[in-house]
């Protein structure tokens, strides 16, 4: 009986590719896992209505971890389209299956290392070593939004706020509106688990990043809280930034900054601007993290044009195994695929296209796991 159930989550285009990359280096380094496959993405959508099955969501619920692929998401309209003939007059709305994932399994942290690893002719600056913690349940991926607006919603908002007055004599379909939800939970778990892995990593920094100045109640909110957490860690410095100020300052002084924690949408744009930092989204993971489950996954989309000429690079998704191991408990193992990707791309043999070269994606995993 293996050790450890991971649910397989391939999705769609080139998400299959790189997570039979994956495969292939953690059977060489040993994991000791049954893995079960699961259903998901732009498929399931068209053929069921639903890119998440229930089938799917009970398999998450008995399993240690999960490696997910990537998933294709299109428009409203596209996606409405593209639905078979039975399902299309039944009003389903698409949402992203990632997104829901997080929320239904409170996968609260999204934590996401953005590390250069020498030899890697993509990096911005050498020895550039972020983590960023992104908030990963609410905020603007609340997924409260309406288009149209109901005129409840208008009616009420005219009374209770004086900016909206603006929009007072737009019809109910001439704009749209999406909530920006966060709560005191949301953001003092989120800033905490910042603190905590700092402490425990020797990391010297946190860096909240936020929008305060204009965005007065949720990030004011946010910011506050920050303040306080961090009357627990004395031995940490924070420090704190504007959203559009990091996305400058990262640029121009990469090495003033360590940890980085940020409400869901702010994290998600200053991380893959760390991720460009060190190589671009070919080696850009994500762990999606909470009490009792993690799902990871390579930060990159699912790239349909590509999809079946396996040409990508697999790294962000080794990577991602990588934090697995180490979500796991099983540091050693983790420790040996982080120096076998070290190790090849320090030598610069194998590259894929992205790095310059023409190594294909399971050529790369080989190279990879030959290191182990």
């Amino acid at each position: 009986m293996s050790k450890y159930k991971i649910a397989w989550l391939p999705g769609d285009g080139i998400g299959i590719e790189v997570l039979e990359a994956a495969k292939i280096v953690l059977d060489k380094v040993g994991f000791d896992a049954e893995y079960i496959h699961g259903d998901i993405g732009w498929e399931f959508w068209c053929n069921e209505g639903d890119a998440l099955p229930e089938r799917t969501i009970e398999l998450l619920k008995n399993v240690d971890a999960a490696m997910f692929g990537a998933i294709t998401s299109k428009p409203k309209k596209d996606a409405e389209a593209e639905l078979n003939d039975s399902l299309r007059s039944t009003g389903l709305v698409y949402r992203s299956p990632i997104v829901r994932m997080r929320q239904l399994f409170d996968l609260y942290v999204c934590l996401r290392p953005c590390k250069a690893y020498p030899g890697n002719a993509l990096n911005y600056k050498e020895n550039i070593d972020l983590v960023v913690f992104r908030e990963n349940t609410e905020d603007l991926y609340a997924g409260v939004e309406f288009a149209p607006v109901p005129a409840q919603l208008r009616d009420v908002l005219q009374q209770l706020s004086k900016p909206f007055g603006v929009f007072k004599d737009l019809m109910l379909d001439e704009y749209a509106i999406t909530c920006k939800i966060n709560t005191k939970k949301g953001s003092e778990r989120i800033i905490r688990e910042a603190f905590e892995f700092a402490k425990l990593n020797n990391r010297k920094k946190v860096t909240v990043v936020h929008k305060a100045n204009v965005v007065r109640a949720t990030d004011g909110m946010f910011l506050d809280i920050a303040k306080d957490v961090h009357k627990d860690y004395p031995g940490i410095e924070m420090d704190d930034a504007n959203i559009d100020a990091m996305t400058m300052w990262l640029l121009k002084n990469p090495f003033n900054y360590d940890v980085l924690v940020a409400p869901n949408l702010f994290g998600d744009i200053i991380s893959d601007l760390c991720a460009q930092m060190v190589g671009g989204l070919g080696f850009g993971c994500s762990g999606n993290i909470g009490k009792k489950l993690a799902v990871f996954e390579p930060t990159h989309g699912s790239a349909p044009k590509y999809f079946g000429q396996y040409k990508v690079n697999p790294i962000a998704t080794i990577l991602a195994a990588k934090m697995m191991l180490q979500w796991l408990g099983e540091n050693e193992l983790a420790d040996k695929i982080e120096n076998a990707v070290a190790a090849v791309i320090a030598e610069g043999n194998a590259k894929t296209y992205d790095m310059g070269g023409n190594t294909k994606t399971l050529e790369m995993a080989e190279a990879i796991a030959s290191k182990i």
